[in-house]
């Protein structure tokens, strides 16, 4: 197996070649100390993952962790699928910080660094929580938006703010705010989406007071104000009458930010390239693009895309092509990956002219092939009524297992599942799941090698079984917060010290800025693209 010191990978980051550095390690664990560039693919999850981020066999992928080995693991697994430049970083994170380069913390930290970047860069101007409270108060002229996802913005919101995910802020502004002496306020949960919400609609000219509410709804928290829980509100669907400005207000920005544009034959082209790595993304609403969309796209919603970059990109120097309906969204995300420093961004005029693809594209994953024993909800509702020794083990997050899980359920990593050796003595039957039942295919060889017990998946996971009516058990208590080492937990999700971990990640946010100056290999803006 190919090693690398840490010296030399550091070379590899400006050399103009593809590089992924993918860290194997648990995405809580990952959170803790990492590369800047690394991208998690953690070892229990990387059928799923791998062939996602690394689209091209050729690319030169660094595996790492943190010295424990798992890192040899996961590069191994790379090499054994067909991919053929691959290496280990020897001595992992210690040694990266033993040669004097930098670690970080958190997760999504190059969109988090690059969301800082811009409010210095382009001095994105924000409003306090007790002040917006009083604009609420007073019936002030303005719009408040939320910039994060539905299903963020149901869990819990700003008073009178309707959510807009920020890839569809500049497309839906004129639709929204039609009076140019209306404020708006954009908002997320911290200060990222907040920042690049707002100053989308400031690069894309939009001609109202545009402000940021400074720290979102943490901030709002800490103020000592209630956030509202279960609200809907959201824009009006389909393409908003003002679409034709939007597209002209994104072309201003996409063209200064250096975006190409390209035509159905240079997509071709791009696909037909063995020595390239290329991401597809389609920038839409998800609802949109799961009604149809290209083949071989991505679902990669516009906002989202921005502030979390490392859910779909992993590898430095690819080509990334974006697609929409109309080209505002596609533009103006592109327009900031570009600042973002990717070199070779692209949109496609013309690009869902090939729409016959509908539902959630999935990335293939061969090892789903194996045959493995099922059972039905019937079938598992029989076995635990009957009280026949059955042990279900759930290998979803351990955030969702929180969230609802059948009742009696043991949860799992299933790179870890030898911790579970106690629950397993003794059974008779084992029935694995987790939320979609795909994971829990894949863990079958692991717990055949911990119990002499018949084993079997639950058919449609967890999902299945509360579609079907049966009760889901709910405790944020379990597992406790040290054991969540799957999921790098936010402030909201933790069972105690919520309001110091709020601050202490608002702080970390903040000095960002001059972390990524100590590094010296991160670069924004479309001068210093790499």
């Amino acid at each position: 197996m190919k090693r690398i010191d840490a010296q030399t990978l550091h070379g590899w980051l400006d050399d103009g070649r593809e590089l992924a550095i993918l860290d194997a390690r648990e995405e809580g664990e990952f959170g803790t100390s990492h590369l800047f560039w690394a991208i998690p693919c953690p070892l229990s999850k990387c059928e799923l993952r791998a062939r996602a981020l690394l689209p091209c066999s050729s690319t030169r992928v660094v595996c790492v962790d943190d010295g424990r080995g798992v890192a040899e693991r996961l590069a191994a697994y790379l090499e054994g699928i067909g991919f053929s430049d691959v290496a280990v970083l020897d001595g992992g994170t210690a040694a990266w910080a033993g040669a004097g380069y930098v670690l970080f913390s958190g997760v999504n930290v190059p969109s988090k660094a690059f969301g800082e970047w811009v409010e210095h860069h382009f001095g994105t101007e924000s409003v306090d929580a007790p002040e917006l409270k009083s604009w609420i108060d007073s019936g002030r002229n303005m719009v408040v938006l939320d910039s994060r996802t539905a299903e963020e913005f149901t869990r819990m919101s700003i008073p009178s703010g309707i959510s807009v995910p920020g890839g569809e802020l500049a497309y839906r502004i004129g639709d929204l705010a039609p009076d140019p002496k209306t404020l708006i306020v954009v908002n997320c949960a911290g200060r990222t989406r907040s920042i690049l919400g707002a100053e989308s609609l400031r690069r894309a000219g939009v001609p109202n007071k545009v402000v940021a509410l400074r720290n979102g709804t943490m901030g709002w928290e800490l103020a000592g104000l209630r956030c509202e829980r279960g609200r809907t509100e959201r824009y009006n669907p389909g393409t908003p009458k003002s679409a034709a400005l939007a597209l002209q207000r994104a072309k201003a920005f996409a063209e200064q930010s250096g975006v190409g544009v390209i035509g159905a034959i240079d997509l071709a082209r791009f696909e037909d390239d063995p020595d390239r790595t290329l991401y597809v993304l389609d920038v839409r609403d998800p609802a949109e693009f799961r009604a149809g969309h290209r083949p071989g796209s991505r679902s990669a919603p516009g906002g989202q895309l921005v502030q979390a970059t490392d859910q779909w990109i992993a590898v430095r120097g690819a080509r990334i092509v974006l697609l929409d309906d109309t080209g505002v969204r596609a533009r103006m995300t592109a327009a900031w990956l570009r600042q973002m420093g990717h070199r070779d961004v692209f949109v496609v005029e013309g690009g869902l002219d090939e729409v016959h693809e509908s539902g959630t594209a999935i990335v293939p994953v061969p090892e789903l092939r194996a045959a493995v024993p099922m059972i039905d909800v019937l079938g598992l509702t029989h076995l635990l009524d009957a009280g026949d020794r059955t042990v279900v083990i759930d290998l979803g997050r351990s955030i969702d297992f929180r969230e609802g899980h059948i009742p009696g359920a043991h949860w799992g990593i299933r790179t870890r599942l030898d911790q579970l050796r106690a629950q397993l003595a003794g059974a008779r039957h084992v029935v694995l799941t987790s939320p979609d039942g795909v994971l829990a295919r894949l863990a079958v060889p692991e717990v055949r090698g911990l119990t002499d017990a018949e084993i079997r998946v639950l058919e449609g996971g967890t999902e299945a079984w509360h579609s079907f009516g049966r009760p889901l058990v709910k405790d944020r208590t379990n597992p406790p917060d040290e054991a969540c080492v799957d999921f790098y937990l936010r402030p909201y999700d933790r069972n105690s010290g919520v309001e110091q971990a709020m601050q202490a990640y608002l702080s970390w946010e903040i000095d960002l800025v001059r972390e990524i100056e100590r590094d010296g290999t991160i670069h924004f803006g479309v001068g210093d693209a790499a």
